[in-house]
């Protein structure tokens, strides 16, 4: 099996187990972009803790779910968004979260990987890769 967006498998995984009522979720193949993209879910509290698991291939990530996501998914394309775009709420912002205060898009920036209101509050843009609400 060929996968041409792993991020993309692991959400929509995560998703599906959350709404199995599953306590967690195991997602493969594992990739540095997902534990990044992981870690931010963590921070603002959707998923309990994740670790790897060494395989001897690509690695596994067993992740605890906490039955705090409604919806999550893989933005594509791909938008590339600046620092004043961010500041408003424009279309792409509407259509993937629910309400204003509700959700986090997920950026990949050049300082890393974080929420749209942590980029914010560095004053920096990025491309949207994730959204989880």
């Amino acid at each position: 099996m060929v996968s041409t967006d792993p991020l993309a498998n692991a959400l929509a995984t995560i998703y599906n187990n959350e709404m199995r009522g599953r306590g967690e979720a195991l997602i493969m193949p594992a990739s540095k972009l997902i534990a990044s993209v992981l870690r931010v879910m963590q921070r603002h509290g959707y998923i309990g803790e994740f670790e790897h698991i060494d395989d001897g291939r690509w690695g596994k990530l067993k992740v605890q779910l906490l039955g705090r996501i409604n919806g999550c998914g893989a933005i594509k394309p791909r938008y590339s968004v600046k620092y004043e775009e961010l500041l408003k709420m424009p279309d792409w912002m509407k259509r993937y979260l629910p309400s204003r205060d509700i959700g986090i898009l997920i950026l990949s920036t050049s300082q890393g990987v974080m929420a749209h209101t942590e980029a914010v509050k560095r004053g920096i843009g990025g491309v949207l890769i994730a959204y989880v609400y």
